[in-house]
């Protein structure tokens, strides 16, 4: 079934001086412009194209891929303010509007903003909100603690960074546990560190669990064998230097060197640790 504001795979039906039509199946035939049809093509091929509307509201192809597609969050500029609400740059010649009341605050031309990407059933157009909540579930999370999932940080609070998970859930990440800089719309792996009794989520970059300390354990010894048994660090070593060289939170870090020491391969001085001689 052919998706408007979704990329599809269409077949070629046939040729016009002003570009090809593409069968777009219950949205009828949809012409991709003269002007973005691919070298070569021939009717009976199959093209992928973004279905959307076009600046008169008709149905259009188009072999550029947006910025943002219906159901996904990005963030993007806004270009233009008009009587009709703020005008943003996805990636096509026609803008994308975010009306009056899908703006949670008034949005600044120049200025970026998370939106929601949506079909508007009631005008049948493609828009963009930046009221987050409504598209995001309220109901009980389907994950479990130590889950890998897609995230999308969304701002920085005073407790750290708000991210959205899967596309479907809100989630934290606290700042005392993130050593690396993110940025609005930045998309990255994490962990779901904790699920709280009111569904609130808490979230990691640190994978957790016994196997990612033994990672850590490993990548600590590697790096002392390469820098001839001593590295210059310990448990008084800054946690944004902590993971600049290692890629660790100072927490894993100093539990790996604990697990290290306990089992000889190490000994602790003032200034770094050292790899013993036996290893």
């Amino acid at each position: 079934m052919s998706q408007i504001g979704r990329m599809n795979t269409l077949h070629v039906m046939r040729e016009v001086d002003f570009g090809i039509y593409l069968d777009g199946e219950e949205l009828g035939d949809i012409l991709l412009p003269k002007r973005e049809v691919p070298a070569g093509t021939k009717v009976d091929d199959m093209l992928e194209v973004f279905v959307y509307f076009d600046s008169t509201d008709t149905i259009i192809a188009s072999t550029l891929k947006p910025k943002t597609m219906v159901g996904e969050f990005a963030s993007l500029k806004v270009i233009d303010n008009n009587e009709m609400g703020a005008f943003l740059d996805w990636g096509l010649p026609k803008d994308l509007l975010v009306p009056f009341r899908e703006q949670s605050h008034k949005l600044l031309e120049g200025r970026h903003y998370v939106v929601h990407t949506y079909l508007d059933i009631v005008s049948n157009r493609i828009a963009a909100s930046t009221k987050l909540d409504k598209f995001l579930s309220n109901e009980n999370p389907r994950f479990s603690a130590g889950d890998k999932v897609d995230l999308f940080i969304v701002n920085r609070t005073d407790l750290g960074y708000k991210a959205i998970i899967e596309n479907g859930y809100w989630g934290l990440l606290f700042k005392d546990e993130v050593f690396q800089p993110l940025q609005q719309g930045q998309q990255l792996e994490g962990y779901i560190k904790n699920i709280r009794e009111d569904g609130k989520i808490d979230l990691t970059l640190q994978e957790p669990g016994v196997q990612h300390m033994d990672a850590a354990s490993q990548k600590i010894l590697d790096l002392l064998k390469e820098h001839q048994g001593f590295l210059p660090f310990n448990d008084k070593t800054p946690p944004d230097v902590i993971y600049r060289e290692f890629g660790l939170s100072k927490k894993v870090f100093k539990r790996s060197i604990g697990a290290l020491y306990k089992k000889r391969l190490i000994k602790l001085e003032p200034r770094g640790i050292e790899l013993l001689d036996d290893n």
